[in-house]
């Protein structure tokens, strides 16, 4: 009988994937559906809470078959799930009482503003960790309660629950027997205290939430609860669940303070592991959980980028300029310069180390000749120069990394990676398996239920794909550095403090 496979479930941004994997780290399988993402209003992002419930269940159907058809059993579940990104529903019913409201969204910046001007920020950063920003989950839970009519009475009676995309997934998976979530994506909330490791009253009172539409708050490797088997054959029990850049880190086997990993997806996410101190940073980074075993929280530092692979998927259904994210990599290394070009796609505001939600995306210097290949090659360069950003807010707070682990869809562009390591200055590691997201809610999950008996027993797991070094000089990448920063500085909308 073949060693029992993990079965992870990553609800992600544009797409919901189930993936089984080996005790190895490999994936034997893969079911992926993509979902409606919807704009309402400009900076406005929504998801419907039905499609990422049955696109997700479906794909898990074609796990557990597939797994069937291998004649394996299935040991344990992980979730990892996109973070922030805010559900409401009726405890009764199970039913959302509005679309989900996607990290992405910008429709709370008003009120962020209006808690910053009365002097709170000092006060949430220091409990949570994070700015106030309408990224977080807090200000679009008070944003429903207050827009969607009878919900602030109905939450108040005790009717209504609220979930980041965990949350909501395990309550349906269990039939409405469990509501909680994991220290991680409790942390993204703006509603969590990072040090006590509890919903903090005052946050609460100030935004206007009440306490007992909150999940439970637990480790990110540990028992959830039992998938229904009228959902899926089998006792299934989830096991796991990290937000998804934590779960990235997690995969990636960033288990020492120091280690660095940098995540391309939808966004571009850097998460620098601080160990079991929460280092505050000076920069405009925010300090968030990492992951938590056995009631001991281990601290990372994180910058966000809100657009990296959402530029392509731009490039490729909003413009029409290509028919696949795998047509960028030729396009850029058939030209020997950017020539001017530069894009800055702040679609919906910049995040770290900028945070600016007013600021909107613009193209630089477009000139007669410029074609498709400029503005696919200026788009994907905005990837290695939002990073750069990152880093040297991270080098400004005193940490200097001397390499990183990338991961996520867009790092299969080799073209990308060796831009990334000549911008960054610093070796740029691949792995073998890149789908450390999900990997990571699976490592959580096998940790609970035996496959793995400690964390460092990951570590034999990760392989190395390839290593890209720098390759060119300082000066051809200050100049780049320089007119990236003027592109920027055009963009934004807001005074910085």
């Amino acid at each position: 009988m073949a060693d029992p496979l993990i079965l992870s479930i990553d609800q992600g941004t544009t797409s919901s994937r189930a993936i089984l994997f080996a005790k190895d780290g490999s994936s034997v399988f893969t079911a992926q559906q993509e979902f409606t993402q919807h704009f309402p209003n400009p900076g406005w992002v929504e998801h419907d809470p039905e499609e990422i419930w049955q696109t997700t269940l479906d794909v898990c159907r074609q796990a557990v078959a597939a797994a069937s058809d291998k004649g394996v059993d299935i040991a344990a579940a992980g979730i990892t799930n996109q973070r922030e990104t805010t559900v409401i529903w009726d405890r009764k019913t199970g039913k959302a009482i509005h679309n989900a409201i996607v990290w992405q969204d910008r429709r709370t910046a008003t009120f962020c503003n209006e808690l910053k001007e009365s002097g709170y920020e000092a006060t949430f950063t220091a409990k949570t960790g994070l700015l106030l920003d309408p990224y977080f989950s807090a200000t679009k839970i008070r944003w429903l309660l207050d827009n969607v009519e009878g919900a602030r009475a109905a939450a108040e009676n005790g009717d209504l629950l609220f979930g980041t995309i965990d949350s909501f997934l395990l309550w349906r998976f269990t039939k409405g027997a469990v509501h909680a979530t994991d220290a991680t994506n409790a942390s993204r909330t703006l509603a969590f205290n990072i040090h006590t490791r509890e919903w903090d009253d005052e946050l609460l009172t100030i935004l206007g939430i009440p306490r007992g539409m909150l999940p439970q708050v637990q480790d990110s490797s540990g028992e959830f609860g039992t998938i229904d088997s009228e959902l899926l054959a089998g006792d299934i029990t989830i096991c796991g669940i990290a937000g998804d850049q934590q779960a990235a880190t997690f995969g990636q086997v960033c288990l020492e303070p120091g280690t660095i990993k940098s995540t391309y997806g939808t966004g571009c996410f850097v998460l620098l592991n601080t160990g079991t101190e929460a280092v505050a940073s000076d920069n405009k980074l925010l300090t968030t959980i990492g992951y938590q075993l056995n009631d001991q929280p281990t601290y990372a530092i994180e910058g966000s980028i809100f657009v990296a692979g959402a530029a392509v998927q731009w490039l490729r259904d909003g413009l029409g300029l290509i028919k696949s994210a795998e047509e960028t990599e030729g396009m850029a290394e058939a030209l020997d310069s950017n020539r001017g070009v530069y894009v800055v796609p702040a679609f919906t505001g910049l995040g770290a180390p900028y945070w600016d939600p007013e600021a909107r995306g613009a193209i630089f210097g477009i000139t007669r000749d410029t074609g498709v290949k400029e503005l696919v090659r200026a788009t994907l360069e905005s990837v290695a120069f939002q990073t750069y950003d990152l880093f040297k807010a991270m080098s400004d707070d005193g940490v200097t990394p001397t390499k990183v682990r990338v991961d996520g869809g867009m790092v299969q562009n080799n073209w990308l990676c060796q831009f990334l390591a000549n911008v960054l200055n610093i070796p740029v590691q691949r792995p073998v398996q890149t789908e450390t997201t999900a990997l990571g809610a699976a490592y959580l999950a096998g940790l609970h239920c035996g496959i793995y008996k400690s964390p460092e027993d990951l570590a034999s797991n990760w392989q190395l794909d390839r290593e890209f070094t720098p390759n060119i000089d300082a000066a051809q990448r200050d100049a780049m550095l320089a007119d990236w920063e003027k592109a920027v500085a055009g963009v934004k909308r807001q005074t910085e403090v």
